[in-house]
């Protein structure tokens, strides 16, 4: 079933006198910008590739430098693409991957290191040290007595905390304990620690603004959500100094002017924001309840809880959304890796020549004839949280062809997102509202239907699927005027479908029963 949105009817020339907004997403695989006039409109685009490095097995980087160049050839072809001058632009939002960061010299602004990747895995064994450390099961036990008499959500969420590498915190600690030269500066009180977005404003203020959004400080293993600042915890415990981090501003907000001399005119930078959050805004996800779907290289499930942080047993954590002054919007997000890493990785071996053909290849069988595939190149993240699982295809058979195995790693897909549902459900007691997809893989409609009869719930899926633009582009378009508040942005955003359930879930259930065993299997694969 298809539903259009409507948009105000707005003139070539009105849209150029009412200026424009920028939104750039500065993901793992591309950085992407869109210029967006007032009706929300995409004016102009540009696109790059961002290449990770690999210095040795496991590490994970991305070259500043070449960042930096990337940025700002996408702003300048976007604009060029929209025919439009710079100053034209009223305000720049910045939506960026999250848990990457970076170390540079206060005084110089010379950087002591590549990006550390959120995939980086270089403190794996500070973080297995960690975990199984008399420490933590020491603060795990006390905080739960705590919480036991107090029922306070803090004690309960120190109770469950546990370090991973996808968090700046330990990998931070590694660079403080490795890095010589970061480690002078350190004592020397002349080094600065920042995520993506951080970098970002110091190069594009040039070393004026050192400043982070509470988005992307939620997100790096060293936040307190529940305080609201930096945790003297943590940061105690690992023996971080608070005086690298950098003050934390509202989402929406006059972060200071790029330097003229980059673009010619002084830019407005007015958002900043981690991408899952800035996507789950730009899919219009405002109230309690409101859930959004991004599948992407990964998936990720985002609930938002209002203003109370949630924290639950099975991989939902809690993250600050967006702070725009005195609304505070918290989410509980859950991810599972693998999504369109699978789909990718099936193209590679010549399955399909193009992402498009897998939905009518899949659509072509009644079933995939037994053959069930695991989603696990990276391992398998909530609600199973093994790393040391492995991706597999299983009942595989001499009448087995390429049509059966794209269907099984588009099923795996699904049966993952109902996976994640079940436990958002299970474990966040909030009833949902709606539900809004978004992501390359969302286009896949096998996907988005199987997705909708498994969960029971309807889904709608936006004309444009590049959330992360939207969001920073509207977080930004919100604070200059440029957009009067959030009930504007909802009359402008776009549904190109909304997906129904069509079949019951107890038709899917002996395949996903078997899918199951298929994952069981497949787990501690790695363990030696």
């Amino acid at each position: 079933m298809s539903e259009q949105s409507t948009v105000p009817e707005q003139s070539a020339s009105d849209s150029r006198r009412a200026g424009f907004v920028l939104g750039v997403d500065v993901g793992s695989s591309m950085i992407r910008c869109h210029v967006y006039d007032r009706a929300a409109r995409i004016c102009g685009s540009s696109a790059q590739k961002v290449e990770s490095l690999y210095p040795q097995p496991g590490w994970v980087e991305i070259d500043p430098d070449v960042l930096w160049l990337q940025f700002v050839a996408v702003i300048k072809e976007s604009v060029k693409a929209a025919g439009i001058e710079t100053n034209q632009i009223v305000g720049l939002g910045i939506s960026t991957q999250r848990a990457t960061f970076i170390t540079w010299d206060k005084k110089t602004g010379k950087h002591f290191h590549n990006f550390i990747s959120w995939q980086d895995l270089r403190a794996t064994e500070l973080v297995k040290s960690w975990n199984g450390s008399l420490l933590m099961k020491l603060i795990h036990s006390s905080c739960r007595v705590l919480h036991f008499f107090t029922r306070s959500k803090q004690f309960l969420a120190a109770s469950l905390f546990t370090f991973t590498t996808q968090h700046v915190s330990l990998r931070l600690a590694w660079i403080l304990q490795n890095l010589t030269e970061v480690q002078k500066a350190v004592e020397e009180e002349n080094c600065c620690f920042g995520t993506v977005d951080t970098w970002l404003l110091h190069k594009l203020t040039k070393g004026s603004e050192f400043a982070t959004d509470f988005s992307n400080a939620s997100t790096t293993g060293l936040f307190d959500p529940y305080e609201m600042c930096w945790s003297k915890i943590v940061t105690s415990l690992l023996s971080i100094p608070l005086s690298l981090l950098p003050p934390v501003k509202d989402t929406s907000h006059n972060f200071g002017s790029v330097d003229e001399e980059i673009f010619g005119v002084p830019i407005p930078i007015v958002a900043l924001v981690a991408d899952q959050q800035a996507a789950m805004f730009g899919e219009c996800c405002f109230q309690t309840g409101d859930v959004k779907l991004t599948m992407g290289t990964g998936t990720f499930l985002d609930i938002n809880t209002g203003n109370n942080p949630q924290q639950s047993v099975g991989g939902f954590y809690p993250l600050i959304g967006w702070k725009i002054g005195q609304e505070v919007v918290c989410l509980a997000e859950s991810n599972a890796g693998d999504t369109g890493t699978a789909i990718e990785w099936a193209q590679q071996l010549d399955l399909f020549t193009d992402a498009a053909e897998t939905e009518k290849m899949a659509q072509s069988l009644e079933d995939s004839e037994g053959v069930y595939f695991v989603p696990s190149f990276s391992g398998l993240q909530a609600p199973l949280n093994d790393p040391c699982a492995c991706a597999s295809f299983m009942g595989l058979k001499p009448s087995t062809n390429k049509y059966h195995l794209v269907r099984a790693i588009l099923e795996s897909i699904a049966f993952r997102n109902k996976q994640l549902y079940e436990t958002m459900q299970k474990e966040i007691h909030i009833p949902v509202r709606k539900i809004r997809a978004d992501g390359g893989v969302c286009k896949n409609s096998f996907v988005m239907q199987m997705t909708s009869d498994l969960i029971n719930e309807t889904i709608d899926r936006p004309v444009h699927i590049d959330m992360s633009c939207s969001g920073a582009a509207s977080l930004a378009g919100l604070a200059v005027g440029f957009w009067s508040d959030k009930e504007e942005l909802k009359k402008l955003r776009q549904s190109e479908m909304v997906f129904k359930p069509q079949k019951k879930w107890q038709e899917y259930e002996v395949n996903m029963g078997n899918w199951v065993k298929a994952v069981k299997r497949s787990m501690n694969w790695y363990k030696t």
